[in-house]
């Protein structure tokens, strides 16, 4: 074999090997760097119901729910988990109109109501977000932990709307669109209701201001 074959050699057999690893990256390796995901997603309409519910007032609400949990294990290992969750809720309140009870008397123009429901939260949208939580080496956080606070933040959220002045804005705001209404028509809406339920409409109509300390400012003259 002489100097010229042997080096036409040396080159072919460089350059075979340097597209050979090419062609190893490019089919094997880019290939086991792929990544697929695929996500199905099931829809389903269980049920469709006619209501009558109107909004009347809305409030945002910031809630910071504090969970601690202390566990002994056989006398001898005390072990607590915690966790900080601080909630925003949107909070929508109004009436179910379905529930109120009424008949018209056409001779005179009047609308009777003989029931008028009271105020409920009719949808709340949340947003939670967990903080500082520290677990144990026995005692962990589980699924069923997470949700049972969640449920316990909106219920306490919940109790919070109702307790605030949105069902007194909801009662004045409804009185108001009714009888707006049916003044427009050239009709009369007459409350005949039971002494239970006068009650509750004039609780709702109670102003309740917010409860707030606020601490007074101490400004320093002296630098």
């Amino acid at each position: 074999m002489n100097a010229s074959t042997l080096l036409f050699f040396l080159i072919s057999l460089t350059l075979g090997t340097g597209i050979g690893a090419v062609a190893y990256k490019w089919f094997f390796v880019k290939k086991s760097n792929e990544e697929t995901s695929k996500t199905e997603s099931t829809v389903l309409l269980e049920s469709i119901e006619k209501v009558f519910k109107v909004v009347m007032a809305e409030g945002y609400f910031t809630e910071i729910y504090n969970y601690e949990n202390h566990r002994n294990f056989w006398n001898l290992i005390s072990d607590k988990k915690k966790a900080l969750i601080i909630a925003k809720a949107k909070v929508l309140v109004g009436y179910d109109f379905g529930k109120m009870r009424f008949h018209f008397s056409h001779s005179d123009r009047k609308m009777i109501i003989e029931y008028f429901p009271e105020p409920e939260v009719l949808s709340m949208d949340t947003d939670y977000k967990f903080y500082d939580i520290e677990q144990g080496w026995l005692n962990r956080f589980q699924t069923d932990d997470y949700t049972a606070i969640l449920n316990e933040a909106k219920k306490t959220m919940n109790e919070k709307a109702l307790q605030s002045d949105l069902p007194r804005i909801a009662s004045n705001q409804v009185q108001l669109m009714m009888f707006q209404l049916a003044a427009t028509m050239s009709w009369k809406i007459d409350l005949l209701l039971p002494e239970i339920n006068k009650k509750q409409l004039d609780e709702f109509s109670k102003y309740r201001p917010t409860d707030a300390n606020i601490d007074s400012l101490k400004i320093d003259d002296n630098p």
